[in-house]
């Protein structure tokens, strides 16, 4: 079935880090079944704590998302997420 990964971005805390996270964090995905649908478009915050930014990634399983963020290169490149910022990190089964 498939699976979502999604990120809220709640707090930038390192501009410097998150600029080398985004410049990493792309090639990551080599080798991974990801689809990107969302990537810090426009957004409105209805209820909640508000909100920077969001990313969703579609991926065929829940296994092949929990590959993808435990691999080595996620790892690499989630280092400088986790120093630059507060997030919100979670996965999701799609409907069948």
């Amino acid at each position: 079935m498939v699976a979502y990964a999604i990120f809220t971005r709640e707090r930038t805390t390192n501009q410097s880090e998150m600029d080398v996270y985004s410049s990493v964090v792309g090639a990551a995905g080599a080798g991974h079944a990801l689809t990107p649908l969302v990537h810090y478009g426009a957004f409105e915050v209805l209820e909640g704590a508000p909100i920077e930014g969001a990313v969703v990634l579609q991926f065929p399983t829940m296994a092949e998302a929990k590959a993808w963020y435990d691999s080595p290169a996620y790892q690499a490149a989630a280092k400088h997420r986790h120093a630059g910022s507060d997030y919100r990190v979670f996965f999701i089964e799609g409907v069948a």
